[in-house]
């Protein structure tokens, strides 16, 4: 992990690596909200629900009472960022919210925004 990032973007890639690595699932997402919340996920596969990592941490803030984000992430081998993810960051965040990508090893690979 980069050293160059401030420790409250550390830390959500930390808590999404963990959460994946513990579930055994393709990603793990963590965001964090306006009060500093932070909200970690995997991806959800059942056969009558699929949803990515990221936008299950987002729904979890949202279900939370989280009115915005200020940052989130994903780790995964993906190579980038899928719209739908940033879409469900978007709306709660803005278009302006970083979105941090990291491999499985917890580099960061990108850094987009949801917009």
């Amino acid at each position: 992990m980069s050293d160059e990032l401030p420790p409250e973007d550390r830390k959500i890639i930390t808590l999404a690596r963990s959460t994946r690595a513990r579930n055994g699932v393709p990603e793990g997402a963590a965001v964090r909200d306006e009060t500093g919340r932070t909200y970690v996920a995997g991806t959800v596969a059942l056969e009558s629900l699929s949803l990515s990592a990221l936008q299950t941490a987002v729904a979890m803030a949202v279900a939370s009472g989280a009115t915005s984000l200020e940052a989130a992430a994903v780790v995964s081998e993906a190579d980038a960022v899928p719209d739908a993810d940033r879409a469900a960051v978007r709306d709660l965040g803005g278009a302006g919210t970083p979105v941090l990508l990291a491999g499985p090893d917890g580099a960061v690979r990108a850094t987009v925004t949801a917009g």
